[in-house]
């Protein structure tokens, strides 16, 4: 049966293994090429990024999938798949907000702009609106620490310096 994913790639479920479509599985043949054959879990990041991108978070299954892919331990896997704040082990909303808490971040007002975020929100520290929109974390060092406090949204765009008025524009700006 094939499943459809918020990006729009279908995945196929070969019994009950998750499987990569076959665009994604030539995808992680090219990364695996550049690898030594006896270096194969350093492949373990990008590929489980594309499992990400293609199931939109890392569901035990795709945390098996990445494993059989590269042909390591799941457990090696799963130790990455925890270790990073950018790899989501729940469904998540369209944009995910993490909050650098981390000292810096924290002395120049962190915690009190998480705090009007979950306000705002109506939600607390790991959880998603209902309508899907905005999941928060609060989450480590994001390399901004001359410019706290600091969140990133989807891993891709930086807000730094932040108080409550430009975190209302930057909530309300987003589609």
């Amino acid at each position: 049966m094939g499943l459809s994913t918020k990006v729009g790639i279908d995945l196929v479920r070969l019994g009950k293994d998750l499987e990569f479509a076959p665009a994604d599985q030539a995808r992680v043949k090219e990364i695996l090429a550049r690898y030594p054959a006896d270096q194969r879990a350093s492949a373990i990041m990008p590929v489980l990024w594309l499992a990400q991108e293609r199931f939109s978070f890392l569901s035990q299954e795709a945390i098996d999938l990445t494993a059989r892919s590269i042909g390591v331990p799941a457990a090696e896997v799963a130790a990455v798949a925890t270790f990073y704040t950018m790899f989501h082990l729940e469904p998540v909303g369209k944009y995910v907000i993490q909050v650098c808490c981390t000292l810096s971040c924290s002395i120049m007002g962190a915690e009190r702009v998480f705090a009007h975020i979950e306000k705002k929100l109506g939600i607390k520290a790991g959880e998603t609106t209902p309508d899907g929109k905005f999941t928060i974390k609060k989450v480590e060092c994001l390399a901004a620490c001359g410019y706290a406090p600091m969140l990133q949204i989807n891993e891709r765009k930086f807000d730094e310096r932040l108080d409550e008025a430009a975190v209302d524009r930057l909530l309300d700006s987003l589609p």
